[in-house]
């Protein structure tokens, strides 16, 4: 295994900093702040607001500059026709001013002001709420302030005047009106004779345009809030609150208080909360199942160790106090043979417990199953431990050859013990059959013999551990009762099974003996598993 990688720091900061903060938490924030950046799109309609400005101040000098060469050309007889009319028509207010600055003509008395400015404590509370909005976002832009409107009709508070007939160009002013619309001002000056023409307007639609737009994105940004932070929360609901459930269930399972308790497999979900659940659930049932075995194993063996162990102690006990010879060989002969099914007993018991971890390291092989069964038959034979029963492996011709992927020594294992069981149970002189054959995606590999064979409610408990129905006249402890139980721990670790099956009819004045039916997958010569 290669060694564990430090975090970089960057990365160690950031899981520190979202370690305590639950998932709901996350979700709302991550939505929020999305929402958020959109939420500062407020502040850039100061950008707007301006756009709108420089182009009422592009207007305004030129028709200021239009208006001082129409004015330029007509006599000062009927100046003050022409700047009412113009006031009139364009709801402004005009003031021609003298080279030392007297007023000369003023639209007002004919035109009217031009412009009524709005009393700001006449307007309703949420124009107030407005001009509150319009000043955070200066500040928060740092716009640069603006001077605020006064009617003055001298020119002691224009100094656009006066830099107009400086300069002898259009001077363009912004200023705040009580209600934070924006007046516009001009100055023009009218040839070389040292008269300004003074210009005012009272832009309240820029303001109004830009409270419309900014009205309709902050209800678009509210509107998408509330939504974003509903759908966040039942999106956090559906997600966390099954996996607090099944924290929970978790919780209770590893503390054991309660061995009853049942991990919701939240059967309705087919997402990935849903296959966590069902996997949980299928997980806390195998490791109950696990500690289970586990807790019966160990009795079990306690059981099976403690009956050679007192045995063996009562031989040797008794040893001292016998002197007759052949009372104490019979008392060495028990020991001995205490000895030994106490070793075998060690042996089954280790290797039954060795069998999941290895098998879930071993790289599977394919073999055939019909020539490991004659290779077996031949070993067995030249070991003579047959005791004089006949072995015949029946594989029929024509089908597609038994492969199967899987560990050889183990499966050899599996086919010695299921032999060993129908010799130990078959008459002198029986015929013990082993068929092997094909059926469809599945190997089949059947044992049958010609002992008393297996009772219908005995064909699950055989496969039990410690679990032993000895054959007549054989010694007891001869068997560990953990042959059967081995083989069918290894099939199942090949995906397979291995089950006691109803016999089929024996020959006439035979018992139909015992049938035991190994079924695994089948592997095809395309080099994939069938099925």
């Amino acid at each position: 295994m290669a060694p564990a990688m430090p975090l970089p720091r960057a990365e160690h900061a950031r899981r520190s900093r979202w370690r305590g903060v639950s998932l709901t938490t996350r979700i709302l924030a991550v939505n929020v702040i999305v929402l958020g950046l959109m939420g500062f799109s407020l502040f850039y309609l100061d950008s707007y607001r301006k756009q709108l400005v420089r182009e009422r101040f592009a207007q305004a000098s030129s028709d200021a500059a239009i208006i001082a060469d129409a004015l330029a050309l007509t006599s000062p007889e009927g100046r003050a026709a022409v700047l009412s009319r113009i006031a009139a028509r364009q709801h402004m207010r005009l003031q021609i001013f003298g080279p030392h600055g007297e007023e000369l003509a003023d639209s007002r008395p004919v035109a009217g002001p031009g412009f009524v400015l709005i009393n700001p404590h006449t307007q309703p509370w949420y124009m107030k709420a407005a001009r509150t909005l319009d000043r955070a976002m200066d500040a928060a832009v740092n716009a640069p302030p603006i001077p605020d409107y006064a009617d003055i009709d001298d020119t002691s508070g224009w100094p656009e005047v006066e830099q107009a007939r400086s300069s002898n160009r259009v001077i363009v002013w912004e200023r705040y009106a009580p209600d934070r619309s924006p007046v516009i001002t001009t100055g023009s000056a009218l040839g070389h004779g040292g008269e300004v023409l003074f210009t005012r307007r009272n832009g309240r639609d820029i303001t109004q345009n830009v409270r419309d737009a900014r009205q309709t994105l902050a209800i678009v940004v509210g509107v998408a809030l509330l939504v974003t932070v509903f759908l966040s929360l039942f999106l956090a609901r559906t997600i966390v609150q099954p996996l607090r459930m099944l924290v929970r269930a978790a919780v209770r399972v590893r503390l054991g208080r309660d061995r009853a308790v049942v991990v919701p497999r939240l059967p309705q979900r087919g997402d990935e909360i849903g296959l966590l659940a069902r996997a949980l659930a299928d997980m806390s049932e195998a490791l109950r199942q696990r500690i289970d075995a586990v807790e019966s194993f160990a009795a079990d063996v306690a059981h099976e160790i403690k009956n050679p162990l007192a045995s063996l102690r009562s031989a040797l006990d008794t040893l001292d106090k016998v002197e007759d010879p052949e009372l104490r060989r019979q008392l060495a002969d028990i020991a001995a043979h205490d000895v030994q099914r106490i070793d075998r007993l060690v042996t089954e018991i280790a290797d039954a417990s060795r069998i999941d971890a290895e098998l879930s390291r071993t790289t599977f092989e394919l073999l055939d199953m019909a020539a490991l069964a004659r290779a077996l038959v031949g070993a067995r034979a030249m070991r003579g431990v047959n005791g004089g029963r006949k072995l015949r492996v029946f594989a029929p011709d024509g089908q597609e050859a038994p492969i199967v992927a899987g560990d050889p020594a183990r499966l050899e294992r599996v086919l010695e013990n299921l032999l060993d069981n129908a010799v130990s149970f078959s008459p002198e002189g029986g015929t013990i059959t082993i068929t092997i054959r094909t059926e469809g995606a599945q190997v089949e590999l059947e044992v049958t013999d010609e002992g008393p064979g297996i009772a219908a409610e005995a064909r699950e408990r055989v496969f039990e551990r410690f679990h032993s129905l000895r054959p007549a006249g054989e010694d007891f402890g001869h068997h560990s009762g953990l042959g059967l139980a081995i083989a069918r721990t290894i099939i199942e670790a090949h995906d397979g099974t291995l089950v006691a099956e109803e016999p089929l009819p024996g020959a006439p004045g035979r018992p139909p003996g015992a049938r035991l039916v190994i079924r695994l997958p089948a592997y095809s010569p395309r080099g994939s598993l069938l099925g």
